[in-house]
């Protein structure tokens, strides 16, 4: 199974790109599955009635058949919210009964902020379970909202790591005597049940997010504030180690439009960015400007052709390779792959075994290889899109030739 996450600036029409994909993979023969999770249900004006009942396609994940082939799955975070809370009362009763708390209804729940990213990174988990579906096609939020939740499963999982580390559990065993001795239920067995719990689930997530099988389709519409934005998503998605397929260039209009000098400069200003786009080393599809907004099935097949995904390349995540420099420079560099950052809204720190990498507006804490944890940095350098990181060995560390 594949899985095409899609995604873009606001307002590039990434919903109508991730439905006219989901279609054109369809018409190729694939078995799609569509995930939408947007207000309002946009997806369902543009694919149009239902084809046939719904249908579980995974635990916990009902799909609708719409015309064309595509399956589609609508993501409810209220729902998803409230039973994932009352599910997690109904553990921590003893615990709350202990403290003297009521438990909430499920009618009296509200989602909270953050709700949808959860439901959506659930959602994610459950479709990679789905048997006998080829590739599966995510909706996702805009580019920068789209980022923070792909990163979340890692940095919730090191947090959890942290606060509720797993050695801690070694006596647990005592626990339920040390229950019996006090007389009340011991929270911090809960805690730690629920703990592994969440981790668990994180895992499958992450090793989803993380799947060489899974790449980023960017949809924007070619003009320099979507040129700054892929920009600054670019590195987000890069400091994640997300392997991007390709750039949809939406709404582009023909060359030479007419008479109309207006059309004409817009369209010498996206075939100018659509261009810059492809000399990035990545492949871009122009979608046609309808001359209207996608509404309903048949303009969503007039432009299924056009956005029809390449086949998936065989090819892993990007790598941050180690390089051994220490005969000719006596150092080792560490390869961080970031295209198109600037020196200057880069930031590094070394903290124990791990690097705080900071890029423009993003940040990620990822752990030093084993070699570079017995070096010390001693420099860095920004070329080429690469940002070049230094490690000298520490001798009192580093092994001696003998």
């Amino acid at each position: 199974m594949h899985t095409l996450l899609v995604t873009g600036p606001g307002g590039a029409g990434r919903t109508t790109t991730a439905a006219a994909t989901a279609l054109a993979a369809a018409r190729d023969g694939r078995r799609v599955l569509l995930l939408s999770g947007d207000p309002g249900d946009p997806m369902g004006a543009l694919v149009g009635p239902a084809a046939g009942p719904p249908t579980d396609v995974a635990p916990g994940l009902r799909a609708t058949p719409v015309p064309g082939g595509v399956l589609v799955a609508r993501i409810d975070s209220g729902e998803e919210f409230r039973a994932e809370l009352v599910a997690l009362q109904d553990r921590g009763a003893a615990v709350l009964n202990m403290l003297g708390g009521r438990a909430l209804g499920a009618e009296e729940l509200t989602e909270l902020p953050g709700a949808e990213q959860f439901a959506l990174l659930r959602a994610l988990r459950r479709a990679a379970t789905a048997p006998g579906i080829d590739l599966v096609v995510v909706d996702m939020p805009a580019l920068h909202q789209a980022v923070a939740t792909l990163a979340l499963p890692a940095q919730l999982r090191r947090y959890l790591a942290r606060l509720l580390p797993a050695e801690r559990q070694a006596a647990r065993a005592l626990r339920p005597v040390l229950a019996q001795l006090a007389g009340v239920p011991m929270p911090a067995q809960w805690l730690y049940e629920a703990a592994a719990r969440w981790d668990e689930e994180l895992a499958a997530v992450q090793a989803v997010i993380e799947a060489d099988s899974t790449r980023v389709r960017l949809v924007a519409e070619p003009g320099p504030a979507a040129d700054a934005a892929l920009r600054t998503g670019r590195l987000g998605l890069a400091l994640q180690r997300l392997r991007v397929a390709d750039v949809v260039a939406n709404r582009t209009l023909p060359n030479g439009s007419g008479t109309d000098p207006w059309l004409a400069g817009l369209a010498a200003q996206q075939e100018k960015y659509a261009a810059q786009w492809a000399a990035a080393d990545l492949p871009v599809l122009p979608l046609p400007h309808l001359g209207r907004d996608p509404q309903g099935p048949d303009d969503l097949a007039a432009l299924a052709d056009a956005a029809a995904p390449a086949p998936a390349a065989p090819g892993r995540r990007p790598d941050w390779p180690v390089e051994d420099r220490i005969a000719e420079d006596g150092v080792l560099v560490w390869v961080v792959p970031l295209p198109r950052a600037e020196k200057r809204e880069l930031d590094l720190i070394r903290r124990g075994d791990e690097l705080l990498l900071t890029v423009g507006p993003y940040r990620r804490i990822v752990p030093l290889p084993s070699a570079l944890r017995r070096c010390t940095v001693s420099g860095a350098a920004l070329a080429d899109g690469e940002l070049r990181i230094r490690f000298t060995p520490d001798p009192g560390l580093w092994p001696r030739a003998h």
